[in-house]
């Protein structure tokens, strides 16, 4: 329990909420942003060094079997302090988007990097499987990039067709609306018979890696719940493009492929920024299920947590995923910001 740590723990995380609380009445946006930054970063940086202090005062050396495991309060309190952080920076400039949140994941670094949390049993599953996730990790990423880089290029006929083709709008959108309304597990088990057949009468595709389980049907997967949120994004944003100055641009003598290029691409680039945003946080938490036919990935730990009823285990898979979406999202934020400052 929270009075049960030292007296200055206690009080600390006690003003920092309290300092929470009274940010949320300051009228000024930059001082309440200001002060809501201040108190979720404290509070971060402060929980974690509470949390590494009194697991290392509960271990035992006479039993070094014991773990000291994160509590409810913990994550709470962790949720508030992202929390109170991302809420600061939602209408900050560019530079206060950057500059804090890059200084408060490096005092974290310096803080793990330390050893300072090394007493804690999610640090000790880390360690012991740190040689594995590595491997797992860059297999995750790499999965997910190849996904998104699949969805884009397939996505580009069906935009293309959905846009100038009225006709064919309706079929594209209904097949796509239908292969999203199939679960990811039972997706991923459909594809197994296809992928295993082709797998066993060609010899080509045996050599190149495609089987009933591993990345391929996962990869396939991810590309087929890819498509649905890029082409209704880039239909949006082409759609969505001003007559006039489609009319203005061909009043200045440009061509059909000219107005593509130049005008209805450009306008419609925000757009497309957030489908593919989307695609790619969808990814990469779906990439976590792939790992049950054999894709590897951070799923890897997490259900092998779960057959283990170890939690610590599933965080190890859990929390960077959560890391990933959260840094991918925020790169497409800055990316999208900057396009709509640009003159």
């Amino acid at each position: 329990m929270l009075w049960q740590l030292d007296p200055a723990a206690a009080a600390t995380i006690s003003a920092l909420l309290a300092l929470l609380v009274v940010a949320a009445f300051i009228r000024d946006e930059r001082r309440r942003a200001s002060a809501l930054f201040a108190a979720g970063a404290g509070l971060l940086i402060s929980i974690l060094l509470i949390a590494s202090a009194a697991a290392s005062a509960h271990l035992d050396p006479q039993q070094p079997a014991r773990r000291i495991s994160l509590g409810s309060g913990f994550w709470i309190l962790l949720s508030i302090a992202v929390l109170a952080c991302f809420q600061s920076l939602q209408r900050a400039t560019r530079l206060w988007k950057i500059a804090p949140p890059l200084m408060l994941v490096g005092a974290i670094v310096l803080i793990i990097a330390s050893g300072k949390l090394d007493s804690l049993s999610l640090a000790r599953e880390f360690h012991a499987q740190r040689a594995v996730f590595v491997i797992e990790l860059v297999r995750h990423i790499g999965l997910v990039a190849m996904a998104v880089l699949l969805a884009s290029f397939c996505a580009v006929p069906l935009v293309v067709t959905a846009v100038y083709r009225p006709s064919a709008r309706t079929a594209i959108f209904t097949t796509l609306n239908l292969l999203q309304t199939i679960p990811s597990i039972a997706l991923f088990g459909l594809l197994i018979a296809p992928l295993s057949f082709l797998a066993a009468h060609v010899p080509l595709a045996r050599a190149a890696g495609i089987g009933g389980i591993g990345a391929t049907p996962a990869l396939i997967a991810l590309v087929l719940y890819g498509l649905l949120p890029l082409v209704r994004s880039a239909d949006a944003g082409l759609r969505n493009v001003p007559m006039d100055v489609q009319e203005s641009a061909r009043g200045m003598g440009m061509g059909p492929r000219e107005i593509f290029w130049k005008v209805d691409l450009p306008l419609a680039l925000p757009a497309l920024i957030s489908g593919l945003r989307l695609v790619t946080i969808q990814s990469i938490g779906l990439a976590i299920v792939a790992a049950l036919i054999g894709a590897g990935g951070l799923g890897i730990f997490v259900f092998q947590g779960i057959g283990e009823y170890a939690l610590d285990l599933v965080l190890v898979g859990a929390l960077p995923t959560i890391l990933l979406a959260v840094a991918a999202d925020a790169l497409f934020q800055i990316a999208l910001a900057n396009l709509r400052t640009r003159p």
